[in-house]
């Protein structure tokens, strides 16, 4: 046992191994996309973990039974050591994911990258539009070097993830973009509608689509899927039209497991969002982590539960939701996810909805600090 007041006698809980380890070796990135997922006070993150600190993880991970690697940022491809971290991973037998924008860095890393044993690329592209792209990214020559990333990619044999976010500016454009991630040879599309935290809540009233738009998307997706099966496309419904919240994160603490790039751990990449403390791998092992500190066994079981969600009998199923956007929305990290239906909160979902609905000029906030553009 530790004596800290960061750690904890384990609950009555089973407390399972991670599968999935995500590390964000850095929140810098070439792109202010309007929906990035950072936290709004991004750059107060620091980049304070060296290649020694990424091995330790790796290996404690490892040895716990982590099987699936995600490597992120920001913009990992701007990490020095990211080819060695690879390596090293690859020879922990982790099945590697580059979780990318595809700009960054030199198009010759992306051999350096299969040779040191990466799998899959998972490739960001907005749109197959030049001025759309643009009008997302804030970045004139994203989508050329997005094009020519993928094609490297494809030319040294990499499984090709194409992620689309999707959001009003480009929800319009789902068949051009199926078509697009199809031409440049992706093995698979997730069409990303995207969910609502950071920036991209406070950015909501300018990217929440309609209804009527949702529909027609999954529309197109449909007959793609019907009329094609070379690509397999996913197609993920933002939970603010929804009436029960989405199982976050497969259960909290349950699965997966993030570093950020100061060395903390997270149980998902918005949890210090919340007002809870959590641990640094530097001070710590994985192991102590996962298993013992306070953070990690908070939301495990249910008896952080307040009602409806207590005595609901899909508890255990959808774990009450986010956690983090139960409190983004409430300012109550015990209350029930505000998008179901059953919260007294559901309102709040409700009338951002309707006043993002009924908005017109929106100011748009990007991932740097004391930057807005507007979009007209």
């Amino acid at each position: 046992m530790i004596e800290s007041g960061l750690f904890m006698q384990t609950n009555e809980t089973t407390i399972k191994p991670p599968l999935w380890l995500l590390l964000e070796l850095t929140h810098k990135c070439p792109l202010e996309c309007t929906y990035c997922y950072n936290q709004l006070d991004f750059a107060n993150t620091k980049d304070s973990m060296s290649k020694e600190d990424w091995f330790k993880v790796l290996n404690e991970a490892r040895a716990m039974g982590a099987v699936q690697l995600g490597i992120s940022g920001g913009e990992p491809l701007l990490n020095k050591d990211l080819v060695e971290i690879v390596e090293k991973a690859s020879q922990l037998k982790f099945y590697t994911n580059l979780i990318t924008s595809g700009v960054g860095a030199d198009l010759s890393i992306v051999k350096k990258l299969k040779e040191a044993g990466l799998k899959t690329v998972q490739l960001g592209i907005q749109s197959p539009n030049e001025k759309t792209s643009t009008l997302i990214t804030n970045n004139k020559t994203a989508l050329k070097d997005k094009i020519a990333f993928a094609k490297e990619c494809k030319e040294q044999g990499l499984q090709l993830i194409v992620n689309s976010c999707i959001t009003r500016q480009n929800i319009e454009e789902v068949g051009e973009i199926i078509e697009f991630a199809d031409s440049i040879g992706a093995n698979y599309l997730e069409v990303a509608n995207i969910q609502y935290y950071g920036w991209a809540l406070k950015n909501i009233n300018a990217l929440l689509p309609t209804q009527e738009q949702l529909t027609k998307a999954k529309e197109v997706v449909d007959f793609y899927r019907e009329q094609r099966k070379d690509m397999k496309v996913f197609f993920v419904v933002p939970d603010y039209f929804a009436t029960r919240p989405k199982a976050c994160m497969n259960g909290w603490g349950s699965t997966f497991l993030t570093i950020n790039p100061d060395g903390v751990a997270l149980p998902c990449n918005t949890a210090n969002t919340l007002p809870l403390e959590f641990p640094n791998v530097k001070d710590f092992s994985v192991s102590e982590i996962w298993n013992e500190s306070k953070a990690f066994n908070y939301f495990r079981g249910d008896k952080w539960m307040k009602e409806p969600c207590r005595t609901c009998p899909e508890k255990e199923a959808d774990f009450g939701g986010c956690r983090c956007q139960a409190f983004a929305l409430t300012k109550d990290l015990h209350e029930a996810d505000p998008v179901c239906d059953k919260s007294s909160f559901h309102k709040v979902v409700t009338n951002k909805v309707e006043e993002a609905l009924s908005s017109n000029e929106i100011p748009i906030y990007r991932n740097k600090l004391n930057s807005m553009k507007y979009i007209g």
